[in-house]
């Protein structure tokens, strides 16, 4: 009984002793609202994140939650106390609202994640209608 309550004690001190890595990764803001948008017409918009920590910082992977958003960044080493972009396009096929997530994942382990939204409203059928004006002035001579 007293061995049992020895090796519980030694786990949990053991467990305690862990330390979860630091959070090196700041992003400037987290979430972009693309208000009203048309449909049919790609937007971007580029995020900001900074290196906290003491050591680079490597972005191994940024994905969306769908193939209609698509995240660019740069694959270098981000150098303590730099900054970073990372721009994500929207392709705005579906009208509607919608909110779509981009996940970082960085430093082999850690994560964060982006969210992008907004409404898209339906493009108009055809061309825009035909100005009368234009064929009045161009008869008229001066």
């Amino acid at each position: 009984m007293i061995l049992s309550f020895l090796l519980a004690a030694f786990f949990f001190a053991g467990a305690q002793n862990q330390v979860a890595p630091e959070d090196v990764l700041k992003l400037k803001e987290t979430e972009h609202d693309f208000s009203q948008i048309p449909q049919g017409k790609p937007v971007y918009y580029t995020f900001e994140i900074v290196n906290t920590g003491k050591t680079a910082l490597k972005l191994d992977d940024v994905h969306a939650s769908c193939g209609c958003t698509t995240p660019e960044w740069s694959r270098d080493a981000i150098a303590p106390g730099a900054t970073a972009k990372i721009k994500v396009g929207y392709n705005a096929a579906a009208e509607g609202p919608f909110e779509k997530s981009i996940n970082i994942t960085y430093n082999s382990n850690q994560s964060k994640q982006l969210k992008i939204k907004g409404t898209v409203w339906k493009a108009p059928e055809g061309s825009a209608p035909v100005n009368a004006s234009v064929d009045l002035l161009k008869k008229q001579t001066f």
